[in-house]
């Protein structure tokens, strides 16, 4: 495969504006189907009764919150390593999706912990680590947006991705490192999930939902990035007079 023409913005640019509806579709019918799963067949929890089935969005949603800082911080340590646009624009475009995510997850533990914990928000480790995570999503994007010259916010920025990933294995390891209120993980890549089968496929369906619509929302903000930045270049100009 021939990286470098893909790593050309006008190539990419055409090549996501063909693959993003196919993965807002993709996304909208895994979405459809991971909601039937968990709030149609998945049993109601025996414990915790139905209101457990927030875990179908919350669970998914803190999941992606770290996949995305960390293909963000992947992206800027390529930006700070070989100088590329497109990564630089790949990084900028993750941000407000990956955001998006880390306030579901705390928006729905909150919803989730007030049954069960008894208080919408206590300053567990994982919920102040991942609250950590939101505040660094919004510190990447204010930070790239900081400097007139989009060059030098690209690489401020990815610095800050790249010193914020040390916050990941807190958030994943907080439950076993300190002594909180936050359960343990249901799922692991060492033993079998402590759960029906209905609930982890649910659960897997609603993250691959999230996935695909992380992938397209990135694709299409990446596009929207691409024509702000290459607006002096030939071939945007050439998109320009072929919609007139």
């Amino acid at each position: 495969m021939n990286y470098a023409y893909f790593s050309s913005p006008v190539t990419f640019y055409r090549f996501a504006g063909a693959l993003a509806p196919w993965f807002f579709a993709a996304a909208l019918a895994s979405g459809i189907a991971g909601l039937y799963l968990g709030l149609v067949v998945a049993p109601t929890d025996a414990q915790q009764g139905e209101v457990y089935r927030v875990i179908f969005i919350h669970v998914p949603a803190a999941w992606m919150s770290m996949f995305i800082y960390f293909v963000m911080a992947c992206y800027g340590a390529v930006t700070l390593s070989f100088n590329t646009r497109l990564a630089a624009m790949m990084a900028r475009a993750l941000a407000p999706t990956g955001a998006m995510f880390t306030f579901v997850a705390l928006w729905t533990g909150a919803f989730w912990g007030r049954p069960t914990w008894g208080a919408y928000w206590v300053w567990d480790a994982r919920l102040t680590s991942e609250l950590v995570l939101l505040f660094l999503y919004i510190g990447f994007i204010a930070l790239a947006n900081a400097f007139e010259d989009p060059r030098r916010g690209d690489r401020a920025a990815a610095l800050l991705a790249l010193i914020g990933v040390v916050n990941l294995p807190i958030i994943y390891f907080s439950v076993q490192w300190w002594n909180t209120l936050h359960q343990g993980a249901s799922v692991s890549i060492t033993r079998a999930p402590s759960m029906a089968a209905t609930m982890f496929a649910g659960m897997l369906v609603m993250a691959l939902a999230f996935w695909m619509y992380s992938i397209a929302a990135t694709l299409g903000r990446a596009r929207a990035i691409m024509l702000e930045r290459e607006a002096h270049m030939q071939w945007t100009q050439d998109l320009k007079e072929a919609a007139r």
